[in-house]
Formats: structure tokens, sequence, C-alpha cells
């Protein structure tokens, strides 16, 4: 008997919030990007919810013209490792790139998070597209972005065959013959590549969930490649139904072709869902919220998608400025998807900006309207579940008591965790150890 596909639901830990304004809402907490008692009581209230997991993103360059919450905040690992401690079910994803890390160090910390926690850890993959990042770890210059995916590729092959160091029962203990590891069981990685040099094994033993969840948010053409033939799990950014159908059907085609089942490839889509009592209601809040914004939010994410560059210099009721050659290294995909729409509509740098500032989404009404939408969008082949981001203080709250009972009672979202793990929440088997008796490389989900 086929068992029902539920939704996945992560919630995305953004402290005073995602934008350049939304900090100064009467009701946030201008402090919340460094305050555990914050995401103690977010992470306590998506839990009670049943969500599949927790998701802090991350990056390592700042200006002053940074978003406050990139100003401020804490490293992902530490957060995590500390709610870990507060939380028994729930998913723990943190970010970490393969750009400006060791693979050795990274092994670890996502093995001892895994421990921590029961076998509760995620890695999310990047590669870092801030090009002044190199300048924060004594490097000239930063790779170039298909450098960054080959980098990336053999990163995560050291990292996954360092968690395959010690086979189960690796770890004897046995006091009476004083044998603490049985040696066969405990292997060297050896790796000689492009990037890396990796002796191993690692210092920790195998982990309760086998290895921790790989996360991606590939939407390049590259990094769709790269997330087809190595996610688990795919976060990524769909401004409409249409546009996720498309990005759906294209990465589980790909994993297709690369002889995964794409079943086991979850694809969640980032939504800022605004819950009212009414749709009116709803609107009401996002006007509330919009009222925050200005022309210079705008400029903030256009200026960190196009790697920093100041768009503040030009004439913004001038025609887009030339600006593609600065992008493409960068956040290809958002370029990509800015350019094209400037393109199609002849659009001013002001009309690009305002649109960035003030996004509205798919996802603002009342509780029953976006359990609709979501249904809508995961029956239609445009998402296997959603990353929640909170756009104004108490939208969670608000999620989990008047949205998730609606799904629960149309039989798309679970009323109890299924398992102790995160790959038991998400439906996914432990990945076999390469050293096993059975043989066989990770599995690729």
């Amino acid at each position: 008997m086929t068992q029902q596909r539920h939704i996945k639901l992560g919630f995305i830990l953004h402290g005073v919030g995602r934008t350049w304004n939304d900090w100064r809402h009467p009701e946030r907490d201008v402090n919340a990007s460094t305050s555990l008692a914050h995401y103690q009581r977010q992470a306590a209230i998506a839990e009670r919810g049943k969500f599949d997991f927790l998701f802090v993103a991350d990056s390592l360059s700042i200006n002053e013209k940074s978003s406050p919450h990139y100003l401020n905040r804490f490293e992902p690992i530490t957060i995590l490792s500390a709610l870990a401690a507060t939380t028994s079910r729930i998913g723990l994803v943190a970010t970490l790139t393969v750009s400006y890390s060791e693979p050795f160090n990274v092994a670890r910390q996502f093995a001892s998070l895994d421990h921590l926690s029961g076998g509760r850890a995620g890695w999310n993959v990047v590669t870092s597209w801030l090009g002044d990042t190199a300048a924060n770890f004594s490097k000239t210059e930063h790779p170039a972005h298909a450098v960054r995916y080959r980098i990336a590729a053999e990163y995560l092959d050291v990292v996954q065959g360092l968690w395959d160091s010690w086979e189960d029962g690796a770890h004897v203990a046995d006091k009476e013959s004083g044998r603490f590891v049985d040696p066969d069981k405990l292997h060297q990685l050896n790796h000689q590549g492009e990037f890396f040099q990796v002796r191993g094994p690692l210092n920790i033993k195998r982990t309760p969930q086998g290895q921790p969840v790989i996360f991606q948010a590939g939407a390049s053409d590259d990094g769709r490649s790269f997330a087809a033939r190595r996610a688990e799990v795919i976060f990524t950014h769909a401004a409409t139904q249409e546009e996720g159908q498309a990005y759906y059907a294209d990465v589980k085609a790909r994993a297709r072709g690369f002889g995964r089942d794409p079943d086991r490839l979850f694809i969640l889509p980032g939504i800022a869902a605004i819950v009212g009592d009414t749709d009116e209601d709803a609107e009401a809040r996002y006007r509330e919220l919009a009222a925050l914004e200005s022309i210079e939010t705008g400029l903030g994410f256009l200026s960190r998608t196009f790697n920093d560059h100041d768009f503040r210099q030009y004439d913004l009721d001038a025609p887009f400025p030339d600006v593609e050659h600065i992008g493409l290294n960068s956040q290809q995909s958002g370029t990509l998807r800015i350019l094209t729409e400037v393109r199609a509509e002849n659009l001013t740098l002001r009309q690009v900006a305002e649109r960035l500032a003030t996004p509205r989404g798919a996802f603002v009404g009342s509780a029953e309207t976006i359990a609709n939408r979501l249904q809508q969008w995961f029956e239609s082949g445009a998402a296997d579940g959603f990353v929640l981001f909170e756009p104004l203080p108490g939208q969670l709250d608000l999620f989990v008591e008047k949205v998730i009972p609606i799904l629960q009672a149309r039989g798309l979202f679970r009323t109890d965790y299924e398992g102790t793990t995160f790959r038991e929440h998400l439906g996914l088997a432990a990945p076999v150890n390469r050293h096993s008796s059975s043989g066989g490389r990770r599995n690729a989900a």
C-alpha cells in the first residue's frame, strides 16, 4: 500500500527579519538575531506544529549597507547546537559554505550536531556568492561560479567519506578485553583530489541517522545539476505557482537522469505567509509590512544579488544599468531572473527596486485561503513542501494555530512525528556505509 504523501515544512530563523526595514515593526525585538530566548520560543512553536525542521541561513561578508539581520547574528552551528538541548524532534539545518571552510572540520561539526540532537542534523551546502568574502579568509580572489561547484562536488565527497569512517559496531568499548575500537571497522579516507587532500579517519563515530541530511539551493544551471545529483532537500524560490512547477519539473527530471528516485528529493520553496482572520485582514497586515519598506530595501536586495554592487550611484528613473557581468559570477540565478524581467518589460531601476522592496507573494490571506494555496502548489507539482519565513511578529503562531489544523484535517500534514530522527520525518532511509558488508556508496536519496 502506497504511503500518503505529506507536505514538508521548515521554518527559517531570521531574527529581526529578512529585509532592511522590517526590524522597525513595533512588536519586533531588535535584539532577536542574537537572542537565544527568542529562538527557543520559535523552535518550541515550530516543534509544537510538527514542522520537519528549523533552518539557519548564513553568509560571511557584510558591509555597512547589509540588512540588519545579516549585520548581527549567530553562527549557524552554534545556535542550532543550543536549540538541540531545548527541542527533541524537529530537524536542525545549518548553512555552511564549501568555499571558505575545511571538509574535516565541517564533517566533525555536523557529526557532533547529529549526536547532540539524537539524529536531527542537516547541512545546507552553499558555495558563497559575495566576492568580497575572500578578503575575510586571506584570499586574493573569489572562485569563479563554475569552479565553486567543482569544489562543492569534491568537498561533499570528502565530508560524506569522512562520515563513513566508522562502521556500525566499530565502537566496541569492551572494558574486559580493553578493546575500545575494532580497527577493522575504522577506515582512513586517503582522498587525493583537485582541491583537497584528506587522510581521515574522522574523530567521532558514525551518527544516529548515518549521515546528516543534505540540503542545497541550486537555481543556476550548474546549481540545479549539483542539487539534482547530490541534495536530498532543495530550498528554492518561486514567485508564482507556474514558476514553481517549471523548476520542480526541471530538477526532478535531472535527478531521474542521474539515476535517482525523484520522489526521494524534496523541493521546498520559501514563502512569507501572512495569515489573517479574513482575506481582507491579511491584506491589511501586508500593507502594514509594506509601509515599513522603502526604495532602499529594493536597492539593498539588488546590491546583494549583484555581489554588493552599489546601485545608489545610478539615476533611479533611467533604464536599468548594464551590470550583467557583475552578477553572473555572484548569485547567477537571481541576476538572470531580474535581467529577464528588465528586458521583457523595459523596466527602470526604480521599478525593479520597488518590486523587490514590497513583494506581496502568493500566500497572503485567511487560514483557509493559505491552506488552499499550499495544497494547490503541493498537488500540482510545484512543491513537495515549503520553508516558512515570518514576515511579521506572531505569524508563526498563527500559522501553527490556524493553518496546520486545516492541513491535518485534509490529510496533507502529519499529526505527530513519524520517528525520532530527521531522516525518519522525511521518509529517507539511512545511507549505506561504503565500508559495510552490504557494499555500496552512500545513498543518493
